[in-house]
């Protein structure tokens, strides 16, 4: 989850890594550290905190200056937030710096090896291991790459690693195993990242980097080994957005910029994806056809707010297929033994494309002999590398850790496979796919709607600052809506927030109910599925009966909640099955606000980060 840069170039090593470090303190902020080489010697400065406390570091001892080095900002794993845990690490003689991503497993057996030839290690990291041993290493090999492999062999667990050392000054090397890293190609310089967007500004020329690979970076090229240190296939890829994509735009918080790029990001995932002919067509799906019309079983695996989008996908792909389909939370997939075979389709949801629980299921899942195809928004990331197929979503850049467009695009993208396997098995006509595709085409106009009417929602959410439990009701789709509101604002404010299911609501959590507890309440179509309409209008009057103050999402038209409203928040009218995609972007909305109005920070919420890389 942590953030690291490296750099090898022409301009100066410290702007440079310390620029880029800012792109990704989204991936951790509890320390920050930098470490530089020049005349022969490595400097390095870290601090706990957030970035803005390394800088002022900086200012007051600033280090020499270089045209090499590496930076690294932090969510802790072992060790707390300290300055003396923050990275860069470093060997007894002060030679190596390392930063590192990840868990290396067995570093307490590798630790006191260690101690037993007479190194002394500082802090109480797993980390700081590997700039020990890389010292060793090179002392007799003399280069820091062969080092670096040799080290890689010995370690457990997964991890990016990228170090430097003072007697190499105008190299870095990085190497990754289940953790991501980036080569991001310059002219006259080259760079390594956890994300491209740490070096958006300077190049849009990219490297994947492969399952245990080692990378040796100076400013003049790029060689990539295996651990063993044979040459490796790697791919080049140009990145198709820019600096501006990945900058707030004048938005106080990056999480309402991308609230508000939800019309275009959803717009953008819908593109080119009818061909001439008028069938529905997904480039990245490689599985071939005659594999899909077997699939028997569909297994959504996903974390967080995507596996709310795979609940979601539950609803379209069974109604439109009428192929089973289960949801699982990635990270208790592989434990319970689940039944899977060749004709299990799997569907692996990431934003990032580097979820550690998402990518360890996708590999027990292919073990099984199933295909996997990713949901993703992240071009050359592991999760879809390492799948039969890729679904990319076109969201962009997704800075803030609570995810918002990113899980709209999810929605998308999830509707339209569903779609596909419609029309590949025969369970739906082209006119009725076509259908629904217009619908999802206009969704964009529709949100934007919607994001024109939140001043109300924003007012209610300052009056609800002072609350400690907000509850959240839905049924059909909306149930998975209600459980992804109520994580927005366990994410975001801080508060006790929970999501049931309405019709559960008399099975115990009605127990919860007391005078003026906020009850966000997501009404479906009175038009389509109207028994469930009477249903929750039943459940709204339940709970304002025992004095709750209801908050009702309810579409245009709909006047039988009326009544029992405190709070009516208006959203346009949609087909039943798409309706998440405009009754979650209130709950956006909502939890922002709350969550400012409390003082909170609202792109770096406590505790979170926003590639979850480790299990």
């Amino acid at each position: 989850m942590c953030g690291i840069v490296g750099y090898a170039g022409g301009q100066s090593a410290l702007d440079v890594v310390v620029a880029g470090l800012k792109r990704l303190e989204y991936r951790g902020y509890d320390s920050a550290g930098v470490a530089v080489l020049s005349d022969g010697g490595l400097a390095a400065a870290k601090k706990a905190g957030k970035l803005v406390n390394l800088e002022k570091e900086l200012v007051n001892r600033p280090l020499a200056g270089g045209s090499v080095g590496i930076g690294h900002t932090r969510w802790a794993t072992h060790g707390g937030p300290t300055d003396v845990n923050a990275h860069p690490h470093l060997d007894n003689a002060g030679r190596v710096a390392v930063v590192h991503n990840g868990i290396i497993e067995n570093f307490a057996a590798l630790r006191e090896e260690l101690a037993d030839r007479g190194h002394d290690l500082a802090s109480e990291t797993d980390t700081e291991v590997v700039a020990h041993l890389l010292a060793e290493e090179f002392s007799s090999a003399g280069d820091l790459a062969e080092a670096m492999r040799l080290v890689c062999r010995r370690l457990d667990g997964a991890f990016t690693l990228v170090a430097v050392h003072a007697d190499q000054p105008d190299v870095v090397v990085g190497a990754r195993r289940n953790s991501p890293l980036v080569v991001g190609v310059g002219e006259g310089e080259n760079f390594l990242a956890s994300d491209v967007s740490a070096f958006i500004a300077h190049t849009r020329s990219a490297i994947e980097l492969g399952q245990d690979q080692v990378v040796e970076l100076t400013r003049d090229g790029v060689t990539v080994t295996d651990f063993d240190g044979a040459p490796a296939d790697v791919r080049a890829y140009h990145v198709d957005w820019d600096a501006s994509a990945a900058e707030k735009g004048g938005y106080d918080y990056f999480m309402l910029k991308e609230i508000a790029e939800q019309p275009k990001a959803v717009a953008d995932t819908l593109l080119g994806r009818i061909d001439g002919s008028g069938r529905l067509t997904l480039d990245e799906v490689r599985i071939p056809d005659a594999v899909l019309r077997e699939a028997d079983k569909v297994v959504i695996i996903a974390c967080g707010t995507a596996f709310h989008a795979g609940l979601i996908a539950k609803y379209a792909i069974e109604h439109w297929t009428r192929i089973p389909c289960e949801v699982e939370l990635a990270s208790e997939f592989r434990y319970r033994d689940p039944i899977l075979g060749q004709k299990t389709l799997v569907i692996a949801i990431s934003q990032s494309g580097e979820t550690m629980d998402t990518l360890m299921a996708l590999r027990h899942a292919r073990e099984q002999g199933a295909k996997v195809l990713a949901v993703c928004n992240t071009n050359g990331s592991t999760i879809p590398r390492e799948s039969d197929a890729v679904l990319y979503t076109h969201a962009g850049p997704e800075v803030a850790v609570a995810s918002t467009k990113a899980f709209l695009t999810q929605l998308v993208a999830c509707y339209l496979l569903a779609l596909y396997l419609g029309q590949v098995r025969g369970t739906k006509w082209g006119d009725e796919i076509h259908a629904v595709v217009r619908e999802l085409a206009r969704i964009g106009d529709e949100v934007e709607r919607v994001l024109e009417t939140m001043e109300p929602v924003r007012a209610l959410a300052r009056s609800l600052a002072h609350k400690d439990t907000v509850l959240f009701l839905g049924r059909h789709v909306g149930y998975p809506v209600a459980l992804e509101g109520a994580l927005k604002l366990k994410e975001l404010a801080y508060m006790h927030a929970e999501g049931f299911a309405a019709g559960e609501l008399k099975h115990g959590p009605i127990a919860l109910i007391e005078e003026d507890l906020p009850v966000v309440v997501v009404v479906p179509s009175p038009k389509a599925r109207s028994v469930l309409h009477d249903k929750i209008v039943s459940n709204i009057q339940e709970i304002r009966a025992r004095g709750a103050r209801t908050i009702v999402i309810a579409e245009e038209g709909d006047e039988a909640v009326v009544p029992y409203a405190d709070h009516l928040i208006r959203i346009p009218a949609t087909p039943t099955l798409l309706q998440p995609l405009v009754s979650t972007v209130p709950l956006q909305v909502f939890a922002c606000e709350l969550a400012t109005a409390r003082g909170n920070e609202v792109d770096q919420p406590r505790n979170l980060a926003k590639s979850v890389t480790v299990e």
